[in-house]
């Protein structure tokens, strides 16, 4: 997974005289102090709208189902992500270094349980991961529908949810502020 930022507008400073501004007052150089005080204060307090007048932009290279999750935000957000109906590119799977248990909150999805899916404690099974050779099946399936002459459109429905995608992503420090504070729970 990778995030990079790809280019911003504004600064501290803009957000500090988006504030300021009710009461008609505007700074040209960043007070250290002040203007620190001022946006902790905003953001203890929850007043949000002056972080609305800077903006950033990412690019963020994450498994398809994260991207579900995150495209569902698009409030002051633009999002524009790779198409397989234009790129041959081969396919690049996720694979989570430990997985979780079920969570008994079904709101945060997951425990801190750590589960092998791969046991080798049961009487005849070979030690063979499951996940991968899922993952190997879904690729020869996806390159075998293209070679036929399938249309990607069609061919990419066999691909799964842990397929990587590439998108950028770009909107107003605000609604970036709303995301992580909805989503960076434990």
């Amino acid at each position: 997974m990778e995030v990079l930022l790809v280019d911003h507008m504004g600064s501290d400073l803009s957000v500090a005289n988006a504030a300021r501004v009710s009461f008609a007052k505007r700074n040209t150089v960043f007070d250290d102090k002040k203007d620190t005080k001022l946006i902790n204060y905003l953001v203890k307090h929850n007043h949000w709208s002056p972080f609305g007048h800077a903006s950033m932009q990412f690019y963020i290279k994450a498994p398809v189902f994260v991207a579900r999750q995150l495209v569902k935000h698009q409030i002051g957000l633009t999002w524009n992500e790779v198409s397989r109906r234009y790129v041959d590119i081969e396919p690049e799977f996720y694979t989570p270094e430990v997985w979780r248990g079920v969570a008994e909150n079904k709101k945060q999805g997951s425990s801190n349980e750590e589960i092998d899916i791969n046991p080798s404690t049961i009487p005849g099974r070979s030690n063979i991961d499951d996940y991968q050779q899922a993952l190997k099946n879904c690729k020869w399936t996806y390159e075998h529908l293209l070679h036929l002459g399938v249309a990607p459109e069609q061919a990419r429905m066999v691909l799964p949810q842990s397929m990587m995608t590439e998108w950028y992503w770009s909107g107003t420090l605000y609604a970036f502020a709303r995301v992580c504070n909805l989503r960076c729970k434990d």
